[in-house]
């Protein structure tokens, strides 16, 4: 710390000359802003306007407490002033919260004054010094807690942030930090401990934010990677500003349809291994292996198309007798390099890449190179990596499967249902549900109103998937259909046809033949059911209507109601100049 800058600190403090800014926090699953973080920066003109100089010189000062306070009470005076929506997070110092914030409730005084509900504000523990007092910690997020804040820690496997923090503070969120994100989509080994990272949030119910996304790629696969994550943070969102946006500005492209099911394409298997020319001398690569004992294959590179590739196993047998120098050692890896490999582009789905995987017959199969669009070099993939990625998605579909009919449960159907309508094509939103069949379920028994929706879900999935379009089990017997426009009013119409004609079988000789069953209810009074019968609510929404994902579910939902005041089996359309019924 310098004379110069302890001046600074100094005035800074005294004429509170802080800037504060503001970064979003994006849910990816609502395709909305869910908070913003508050960020501190110093003047400008002065020595101290990076936060972590400002923050160190404090520090060597024995002023951290009084900065660290004056910082929470501009962020939190500043984010009331510009009305900004959802939650505040707020950087607090572990060590303020146990000499001064614990006993005095200095935050809660500042958003009092603000008007800010405490159930608006994230206290994010941020650590420029360890912590040692557990026990003290414990009781202050205990303390804060009790107010109505929840509670952040930032920074996980950075700095003194460690997994010790999160077992003893259980805090409401985790944030993780930057380096665990940069390049996750080229780094299988990430993606690995993210999984484990998840699964552990998942078990302490935590939800976790991360940070320093600044890439579409990188984005693409945590979204991709499993849908448990879906806060995240950084300048592929939106840089810290003094006045930030209110609505997420841009479309993400996890939203897109994408080909493949699960949205996984080749790029994120790709590994970016240093490729070789036609003409690099055979020990110059031999020496290569010899030093990288990890290293499987190699891509022969010419003008930045591949066209070959050198395999380890089979490489180092030609070393194998007494001459082999002689033989290989002025020669170029063009010689000896294989010309029979898999080549497959960045964009392709995995799905797709596995079958053609299984039908190379005559190439070796353990790894393959990946170009992009142009045919240009990108990197290798390795079947280890793929096969880890399609049981990872396999996984995660089955996990939010409904287990009665195997079909998308709510989570995959909310999400499948914000890319549609991220994707500006318009679809046909439609909410299919039984008539009558609570009473069947009672009359029958439960193994037959699950025969009866495991039959109901066949024949919507027959037809929807005869056209493209998605279909889910919401629960019970509820589904959700998604079809293209052009198509929905002849999907819909053929299931209700085959519904009219599927319905009588469900039931006995006896009542088929009087249309419906008879049920005496606990005051003795008979009331008659009829056969059961389909409703079906849809609403048409065209391209480029910028609607979300739970308005439309909220609306089909009243939809369905007025389906259901149509006796029989109904098809109740929104149209824009009113609703139609048929």
């Amino acid at each position: 710390m310098t004379a110069q800058e302890a001046q600074w600190l100094d005035r800074i403090i005294r004429a509170e000359d802080l800037q504060v800014l503001f970064q979003p926090i994006v849910d990816a699953s609502q395709q909305a802003i869910y908070g913003y973080e508050a960020l501190i920066r110093g003047p400008r003109s002065s020595p101290l306007h990076s936060p972590l100089r400002l923050f160190e010189v404090a520090t060597q000062a024995g002023l951290l407490v009084e900065l660290d306070l004056l910082c929470r009470r501009l962020a939190i005076r500043r984010f009331a002033e510009l009305g900004l929506p959802h939650l505040l997070f707020l950087n607090v110092m572990p060590l303020t919260i146990v000499e001064r914030d614990f006993q005095e409730g200095l935050t809660l005084g500042f958003i009092r004054e603000s008007g800010l509900p405490a159930e608006r504000v994230v206290i994010e523990l941020t650590e420029h010094v360890p912590i040692h007092d557990y026990q003290l910690m414990r009781q202050a997020v205990a303390h804060y807690r009790d107010m109505g804040f929840q509670v952040a820690l930032d920074d996980l496997g950075a700095g003194h942030s460690s997994l010790r923090h999160w077992s003893e503070l259980r805090p409401d969120f985790v944030k993780l930090d930057r380096h665990f994100i940069s390049g996750i989509d080229q780094e299988p080994a990430k993606r690995e401990f993210l999984r484990s990272i998840l699964d552990v949030a998942r078990s302490l119910d935590c939800q976790l934010i991360a940070e320093g996304v600044e890439t579409a790629a990188e984005h693409l696969c945590l979204w991709e990677l499993d849908r448990g994550l879906a806060l995240l943070q950084g300048f592929y969102f939106a840089r810290p500003s003094a006045e930030p946006p209110l609505d997420l500005q841009m479309r993400l492209p996890a939203a897109e349809p994408l080909a493949s099911p699960a949205g996984r394409t080749a790029r994120s298997i790709c590994q970016a291994i240093e490729a070789v020319t036609p003409d690099c001398a055979i020990p110059v690569l031999a020496e290569r292996f010899r030093q990288q004992p990890t290293l499987r294959c190699v891509a022969v590179v010419d003008d930045g198309k591949p066209v070959a590739v050198v395999r380890r196993s089979a490489f180092l047998t030609l070393f194998t007798n007494p001459f082999s120098h002689s033989l290989y050692g002025k020669r170029p890896i063009g010689d000896v390099a294989d010309t029979k490999a898999l080549i497959a582009s960045a964009s392709t789905p995995l799905d797709v890449l596995s079958q053609r995987l299984t039908d190379s017959r005559d190439i070796e199969q353990e790894d393959f190179v990946i170009v992009n669009d142009d045919g240009d070099y990108l990197g290798m993939g390795n079947i280890v990596d793929l096969l880890r990625e399609i049981t990872a998605i396999q996984v995660r579909q089955a996990r939010h499967a409904n287990p009665l009919t195997g079909l998308p449960g709510n989570i995959l159907i909310n999400e499948t249902l914000s890319r549609y309508l991220s994707a500006d094509e318009g679809v046909a939103a439609a909410y299919v549900d039984l008539d009558n069949f609570k009473a069947f379920n009672d009359a029958y028994g439960y193994a037959r109103g699950d025969h009866m929706i495991i039959a109901l879900s066949r024949l919507l999935q027959a037809q929807v998937e005869s056209v493209g379009g998605f279909i889910g089990h919401i629960g019970g017997d509820d589904f959700m259909m998604l079809l293209p426009l052009i198509h929905w009013e002849s999907v819909c119409e053929e299931i209700l046809q085959h519904m009219e004609v599927m319905a009588p079988g469900f039931y006995e000789d006896e009542d088929r033949q009087r249309g419906g069953i008879c049920i005496e209810n606990r005051q003795g009074t008979t009331s008659f059911y009829p056969f059961v019968s389909l409703s079906i609510a849809v609403k048409p929404i065209a391209p480029a209507a910028r609607c979300k994902a739970l308005d439309v579910a909220a609306e089909l939902s009243e939809l369905k109601h007025q389906a259901k005041k149509i006796p029989g089996n109904s098809l109740f359309v929104e149209r824009r100049g009113g609703n139609t019924q048929a």
